[in-house]
């Protein structure tokens, strides 16, 4: 849950610190945050089923930000939104992720109250 925790105080600080980013940028970093989310939720996944490797976690969250935002950078440089495919492949572990994370947590703490 480390990870989760980590995602909460980054939006909180996020929303509250002062600071812009630029408009031309608004595209790498859109698809770095997105990339970057999803490595949270898969650590959370791995942590809520007991196999959470730091270096693994670690790892895939630097490089999926930089292939999503490195994807996107070629994508501007030959006019081709690049970035709808880190979008899309993010999106849709964020979606299984998240449905992952509920289905442990629900069968974790139905499991617990049929106990009582």
């Amino acid at each position: 849950m480390i990870p989760i925790l980590g995602l909460i105080i980054g939006l909180i600080a996020g929303i509250f610190l002062p600071g812009e980013i630029p408009a031309e940028y608004s595209t790498y970093v859109a698809v770095g945050i997105l990339a970057m989310i999803d490595s949270v939720l898969g650590g959370g996944v791995a942590s809520l089923q007991g196999r959470f490797d730091l270096k693994i976690f670690i790892s895939g969250f630097i490089g999926n930000a930089f292939l999503a935002v490195i994807l996107a950078f070629i994508g501007d440089k030959m006019g081709i939104p690049l970035y709808m495919a880190a979008i899309f492949a993010f999106g849709t572990r964020l979606f299984e992720n998240f449905a992952t994370i509920r289905r442990l947590l629900i069968s974790k703490y139905s499991k617990k109250k049929d106990l009582h």
